[in-house]
């Protein structure tokens, strides 16, 4: 008998605005039961329809200083008027123990913080098909003005660099095919040498005696 772990993948999901990372983690939960994504924590007031444990877990700043200080999160920035945003453990350990691959799309910073923490984890850096595409994908979307646009393209271009710190790359020019690579990312991830746990070779001489048998 070959066992091999059960556990589920921390999977870390970055790119540049635009690249359509979050249109690619959307998809690959609608496809997959067994994939879910990490939700982030903050400190900041829910906006109108957001509902606590589906967009975000909303605490008070106490209580986040708090779970710093208990090393409780994997990742967390100070962000947008001193509000913290972060990724907590406890919710990630819950979903992989029970064998279920969780996403956590997160930038750069955050990446390379889980990365100190869990580097089993499985990097992932979505990549626009070339820069002129993202600029056409930024106008497009047509929910800035030109000044943030320019701040965003300039951005991709300083986070494209940190490439080299994933594990893999996938360029999105099609949801769907960018969406199966990931999907096939996570299968080969599970079949990997350091996932076998136990090879059970005890009843080796009883396998020989019987296939020596059968020639009889």
């Amino acid at each position: 008998m070959i066992k091999q772990k059960a556990t589920g993948n921390l999977v870390v999901i970055s790119g540049p605005s635009g690249c359509g990372k979050g249109t690619i983690c959307k998809e690959l939960i609608k496809r997959n039961k067994n994939i879910k994504l990490s939700i982030s924590m903050t400190t900041r007031k829910p906006r109108a329809q957001e509902i606590d444990g589906r967009d975000y877990y909303f605490i008070t700043k106490e209580e986040f200083e708090k779970r710093i200080k208990e090393n409780k999160f994997l990742e967390y920035a100070k962000v947008h008027h001193d509000n913290y945003y972060g990724t907590p453990k406890d919710k990630i350990d819950e979903y992989t123990k029970k064998g279920i691959d969780v996403i956590a799309e997160i930038d750069i910073n955050g990446a390379l913080q889980i990365n100190n923490e869990i580097k089993e984890a499985i990097f992932i850096f979505i990549m626009p098909p070339s820069m002129k595409e993202l600029k056409s994908r930024l106008i497009k979307r047509n929910t800035e003005c030109k000044e943030q646009i320019v701040e965003r393209f300039t951005k991709a271009y300083q986070e494209i660099n940190y490439v080299s710190k994933y594990n893999y790359v996938v360029i999105n020019d099609k949801i769907e095919k960018a969406v199966q690579k990931i999907e096939a990312i996570l299968l080969s991830e599970k079949c990997r040498v350091d996932r076998i746990e136990d090879i059970d070779l005890n009843n080796k001489e009883e396998m020989i005696h019987e296939l020596l048998m059968e020639d009889k």
